[in-house]
């Protein structure tokens, strides 16, 4: 990644009486591209400014080690103490945050951000930050895997898509290589945008990415496909799961009847459009199964089913098994009787 020789100092910009200073908040089973990625922006723009502009360290609950989702150990600088004035705190997330995210943690987030500590979240750790209630009123993003439970659970965070968002003092990023792109615009904002670019190629990163950017591929991408109509239609359904449309108004809407409709889902798609849309639905309900509390009532409503019974039904057809021992395979925590 780095020539030989060191290289010539890229002028920046915003100069500072001393290095900021980045806490990584390591919490259980986190991601580790999204940590490596963050660290080594700073380390490389160091090296390219020729001083040192940011220093970092590594903390978390015990103070000792933390164990990423791969099961590589980190040894940590520090407990969750009091930090400098100054400190930006990055909380880094990962698999299962909700069980990382525990009561100890979230008192020390809102200690810290009650001195004015700037906050962020890397991958699920936005769950971290929310349920200390440091977003309420905030734009914020997460991982993709982790937006329909955290929408259900956070309805005063207005959440977006985007691979990061910087909103005032709170810092969001979707994980994996979202965590370049934001340390990249952080990096501008501070020091300039020939520094950001030299970190940029350094890494060999050459399609920066901006807050207006989604996370994931475009909907033709994804699936192999270029009919502007199919993507069209896909899109409807992806934003009415609680509310399914029926196939003959999806076919209305984008101007075909809906037999032409469903001899372009079976051409490209080789199902149905109702069999799609359920599909969609029932990855949604998994989702909410594995990540939330949500009962299963709860959940089979807000994926468009009208009853318990007949979610179950659908939902045993799909992946061979029940809504509830899904849950209870995954250990989610629920009051409720197994009703199988």
């Amino acid at each position: 990644m780095d020539s030989i020789k060191d290289p010539q100092p890229v002028p920046v910009t915003g100069e500072q009486k001393k290095a900021r200073h980045f806490a990584f908040v390591l919490l259980d089973n986190f991601t580790m591209l999204s940590l490596a990625g963050s660290i080594e922006c700073l380390r490389i723009a160091n090296r390219m400014a020729g001083k040192t502009l940011y220093t970092w360290s590594l903390v978390g609950e015990g103070g000792v080690t933390a164990k990423s989702s791969s099961g590589v150990e980190f040894k940590l600088d520090s407990d969750l103490d009091e930090l400098p004035r100054d400190t930006i705190v990055i909380v880094c997330g990962g698999i299962n945050v909700q069980a990382a995210t525990t009561k100890r943690l979230l008192n020390w987030l809102r200690k810290e951000a009650r001195r004015g500590a700037p906050m962020g979240g890397l991958c699920t750790a936005t769950y971290a930050i929310a349920k200390a209630g440091l977003l309420d009123g905030k734009r914020a993003t997460i991982h993709w895997e982790n937006q329909d439970s955290f929408s259900e659970e956070f309805d005063e965070v207005d959440l977006t898509k985007s691979v990061f968002v910087v909103d005032g003092n709170r810092i969001t990023a979707a994980g994996g290589t979202a965590s370049l792109d934001l340390m990249l615009k952080l990096m501008a904002d501070h020091h300039g945008e020939d520094l950001s670019n030299a970190v940029a190629d350094q890494l060999i990163y050459s399609s920066i990415r901006t807050d207006r950017d989604t996370q994931r591929l475009s909907i033709p991408t994804r699936i192999g496909v270029r009919h502007p109509k199919l993507s069209q239609i896909i899109q409807m359904m992806e934003k009415n799961i609680e509310e399914p449309i029926s196939p003959a108004v999806l076919a209305k809407d984008v101007g075909m009847s809906t037999r032409q409709l469903e001899r372009l889902f079976r051409r490209y798609l080789n199902r149905s459009p109702k069999r799609y849309y359920m599909e969609l639905r029932l990855s949604k309900a998994r989702n909410l199964l594995m990540q939330t509390d949500m009962s299963v009532i709860n959940v089979a409503l807000a994926c468009g089913f009208a009853s318990p019974s007949h979610f179950s039904k659908c939902y045993r057809a799909h992946y061979e098994t029940t809504p509830y021992r899904e849950r209870g395979s995954h250990g989610t925590r629920t009051n409720e009787e197994n009703a199988d």
